[in-house]
């Protein structure tokens, strides 16, 4: 009779926490749906397809024309005799792609583009090229990040590549020049996407589950009672997160500074614009994600749901050029990504106000329309 009584008491306690964990939005969406999510999109991005698909930058000096022709002799006599001539776009310049069969390791697909220097670097920056490739007096140059991986890869295919089937490549035909111009690295790349996801993820936290808990405590119906009026409550709140989102960016900028030498090559008025634009579209976004509810967990979900694709999606720690091409329109369309890629603009590419007035606007008009529309339905109580 006892051991029944011990066996009833385990069921109904093991029942209870079951049903405890399954009514808690923030496990479920840590447990169940982040893991795949995660992995659906960083599958998107880095799984193998049929083709591995690299764009290559042929530098060409001729004021005349953009294709690749007179001053890229070997490239051109290889290309002439291999290349499938695949488009021209605005400026006429060419197109040529080349396919490398490989049944067992998988197909490699080169895109040849010709294009001036400065274009290069900044497709290179941006993480939208491989590696650049030049003629200097009949001499092949590869230009690339020796700490990257896939352009060393990109640079042994090509060497064998124009070895092999085309003009004789050899020790003194060939030359690696390691790229030293700002804005190549890796880490110049990371730190404007983590500035951006600093702000996006402060907001969020700071503001939206700020008020999610102070409803939830009933704080928010006290403070309503008093004299106090509702709209300092909101610009006070907002006001001390964008002087924390200043701080705490002040200071990854300040290490990445002194620790890996970062610069900021554009204007420093119009990075102040974008940060506070930025710093204004997840206050609005938080405010009208903390606008109704009253429950933390709901809270979590709500939060988590919108940081979360974004982290993944906009390019903050990799390219967003890694997903699929149908995807990236609407990827670039993100507050999140508007932002990152703003911010490294002006950090490595020298943008200015002209470069990055549109996503001040549009990052301003999203801050303001979800401002309001939270304002019309937020609950004090």
């Amino acid at each position: 009779m006892i051991e029944r009584v011990i066996n009833n008491q385990l069921y109904h306690l093991f029942l209870a926490n079951i049903k405890e964990l399954i009514r808690e939005p923030a496990v479920l969406f840590w447990g169940i749906v982040f893991p795949i999510l995660m992995s659906m999109g960083l599958g998107l991005a880095f799984t193998k397809k049929k083709d591995v698909v690299v764009t290559i930058a042929v530098i060409n000096d001729s004021r005349l024309t953009t294709v690749i022709n007179e001053s890229t002799p070997k490239i051109h006599t290889f290309l002439q005799s291999n290349h499938v001539k695949i488009a021209i776009d605005k400026t006429d310049a060419v197109t040529y792609k080349l396919v490398l069969p490989d049944d067992n390791l998988g197909n490699t697909t080169f895109i040849f583009k010709s294009m001036k220097w400065k274009t290069a670097m900044v497709l290179l920056k941006r993480g939208n090229l491989n590696l650049v490739m030049d003629e200097v007096n009949e001499v092949i140059r590869y230009h690339f990040d020796p700490m990257n991986s896939d352009a060393q890869l990109t640079y042994l295919k090509l060497s064998r590549l124009f070895g092999t089937k085309g003009p004789v490549v050899t020790e003194s035909s060939a030359e690696v020049v390691p790229l030293t111009v700002s804005g190549t690295r890796y880490i110049d790349f990371l730190i404007p996407g983590l500035i951006a996801m600093g702000v996006m993820m402060s907001s969020m936290w700071g503001i939206s589950y700020a008020i999610i808990e102070r409803r939830s405590k009933k704080l928010l119906r006290r403070m309503v009672v008093t004299p106090m009026k509702h709209s300092n409550f909101l610009i006070a709140l907002i006001t001390v997160r964008v002087l924390m989102n200043f701080l705490e960016a002040g200071l990854l900028f300040l290490f990445a500074y002194l620790a890996f030498h970062i610069t900021i090559q554009g204007s420093i008025a119009a990075l102040l614009a974008i940060f506070i634009a930025g710093n204004f579209a997840f206050a609005g976004i938080s405010i009208f994600i903390s606008s109704h509810t009253a429950k933390t967990e709901i809270g979590n979900g709500l939060i988590n749901a919108l940081v979360m694709p974004m982290m993944v999606l906009s390019g903050i720690f990799f390219s967003y050029h890694n997903f699929p091409d149908w995807s990236i329109p609407t990827i670039q369309k993100f507050p999140l990504t508007m932002m990152a890629d703003g911010i490294r603009s002006i950090f490595i590419e020298g943008a200015g106000f002209t470069e990055v007035a549109l996503p001040i606007l549009m990052l301003s008009g999203i801050g303001l329309v979800f401002f309001i529309a939270g304002m019309k339905i937020f609950r004090w109580y």
